[in-house]
Order: structure tokens, then sequence, then C-alpha cells
């Protein structure tokens, strides 16, 4: 398996003295520090934000910025659901954390956040924002987004932002792995928010994988190697969503050539058995020398009938130079 990529530090963000952030009524984005940045500032920023608004001119920034811990949960992400496309037969793409934008109505933004992963399960057939950020109203919206909370809290900000704009699913993950700044009431788990009516509600399973249950996805995420149990759960969940599209392994490149190779290894190894027998049948009534012969002119039959008519010859045969006589060489 390839090793994550190194987690870059981007610049500590400098905050002017004696600035105060802006209040932001009903939004609260608990582990983040408020930075001023304009438009452009916004335009020149390289760094990750949770969360910008341009009237505020205000972006939030997770403190520490960047930790593995937080980063560990979405990469693994995209690695099961690339399992999960394997065996649907059809791909899934995880964009990771994907810019998310409201625009004016002159086109600038107004407000722009980052979630920690975003995954497509169409990607083929979907507006997708391959190389920009994704714009609400210009987009169509990701399958599911993901939120990992290692020190921060996405449901007292992001997750109304998420619910107002209409994305239909969101998970937001609490790794096990512990954090100084985590509060201790905010336990490991993640949790599935499914928009019906406008609002979201908790769901126990994920309505965009089937049967893929909120206890299922959060072990997933915090394993370092999936586990034989999370494979088996990746497989069953991709076959349900095969089964609704009429796709299957066999769809997939990688597996369809996999699968072929398997099926010629096995048929090779299953006519080497069948010469190997036939070998010994003829060492048995005509002795070693003659099974050697046999056995030469038999190297490059693969085929199951023709294995059969040469068992047929060593029954029939009365000596050992008829049924080489009868057992030409291909």
């Amino acid at each position: 398996m390839n090793r994550p990529e190194p987690i870059l530090q981007p610049t500590e963000p400098v905050v002017p003295d004696g600035w105060t952030p802006p209040d932001l009524p009903g939004l609260e984005f608990p582990g983040c520090t408020p930075i001023p940045m304009s438009r452009s500032d916004l335009d020149a920023y390289e760094g990750r934000l949770e969360f910008w608004d341009a009237e505020a001119a205000t972006a939030w920034v997770a403190e520490p910025p960047v930790t593995a811990a937080h980063e560990r949960p979405s990469q693994r992400l995209a690695g099961l659901a690339e399992r999960i496309a394997q065996v649907r037969g059809s791909p899934i793409a995880c964009l990771g954390p994907v810019g998310l934008v409201v625009r004016d109505t002159d086109g600038a933004p107004r407000r722009v956040m980052q979630a920690d992963q975003s995954l497509y399960l169409r990607p083929l057939s979907a507006s997708v924002p391959w190389d920009v950020s994704m714009a609400v109203g210009e987009h169509d919206f990701p399958d599911v987004v993901v939120e990992v909370d290692h020190s921060t809290d996405a449901r007292r900000g992001k997750l109304k932002l998420y619910e107002a704009w209409g994305f239909p699913e969101v998970w937001i993950q609490v790794p096990s792995a512990a954090s100084p700044s985590r509060p201790k009431s905010r336990l490991p788990g993640l949790t599935i928010y499914l928009l019906e009516g406008g609002a979201y509600r908790v769901s126990g399973e994920s309505r965009a994988f089937p049967g893929w249950t909120a206890g299922e996805i959060h072990a997933a995420l915090d394993e370092p190697v999936p586990s034989a149990g999370t494979i088996a759960v990746l497989e069953r969940v991709g076959a349900v969503l095969g089964a609704r599209e009429g796709t299957g392994p066999d769809d997939d490149p990688l597996l369809r050539s996999q699968r072929r190779q398997a099926r010629e290894q096995g048929a090779e190894q299953s006519a080497a058995a069948h010469r190997e027998t036939l070998r010994l049948l003829v060492e048995v009534k005509f002795g070693g020398a003659a099974a050697s012969k046999f056995a030469r002119r038999l190297e490059a039959v693969t085929d199951p009938a023709l294995l059969a008519e040469s068992g047929e010859r060593i029954v029939r045969c009365d000596t050992a130079d008829e049924l080489l006589d009868r057992q030409k060489s291909p």
C-alpha cells in the first residue's frame, strides 16, 4: 500500500493587533481562529480554511491548521470508496477538500467553505467541479460531504450552512484518536445527516451508500488498514449499488482483467493436473519410458475435450507403441 503523502503546514495567518472578529449570528466555528480576509486576500490564499464570509471579510481557519490525525480519515475514505466502486463496476470520485462556494448575483464569492472530503457516486454524468470550487446552483451537489472533527465541531456552524444550502448527505466523523483541544463530552463516532424536507435528520445508515451503517463507516475510517470485516462490508455495499445499476465487478477494468487472469490460471492449473493424471495412468499400464514420451506430447494441450480423448486412448490401446502412434503431438 502506498504511504500517504506528508501533511504540509500552511504559513501561520497574521492577525493585526487590536482586530476584533465579527459575530455571525447562529454560526460558531469551535477550534478555528478568525483572521481578516478580503476577497482579494481570498484569491491569493493557499492554505486550508473552514469558512469565509465576504460581508464579514473574515476567514475561520482550523487550529492547528492541518494534522495527520485530521487528514487520515478522509484519505482512508477515498480508498474505501474505490473498493466499493470496483465491486459496483463504475467509478466514484473523491474530490478531497474542495471549496464550496455561494456566489453573489454578480458572480463574486459571498461565502466559501471547505469540506474535508466530497464524494460523487456518478461523476461521469454529474456536473462535477474537477478543477474549480463547487458552486451552489452551478454544479451538482456531492452525494456525500464529510467533516472530520478532530479539534473542531462542524455541527455548530458548517452543518447549519450545509443544511441551508441543500447538501443531501453529510457525515461528521469524530476520530478515536484523542485531541487535547476536543471537549471530553465529544465522544468518538460518526453521525450521518440526511436532508429531508429542507432539514437534516440523523440516520443510522447512509442513503448514498445503502446499508453502510454509521458504526461501520466510523470503524473503517479508524482502521490503519481495512480489516476483513470492513472488506466484507465494502463488497456488500458495492454489490447493492451494482444491482441497482445493472453493473458489477466485470465492468471495472482492473477487476475484469484480474478475473480473466484468474480464470486462465485456473484453467491452466486444471489442465496441468489432468495431464499429470494421464501420465500416471500410462506409467502404470506401459511403464515410465512410455509415460515420459506421452507426457511430452501433451505438454501444450489445455482443451478438456482433447485431454478426455487422450484418456480414452490410454484405456483402449493395448501397447505403448499403439498409444504413442495414435497420440500425435499437437
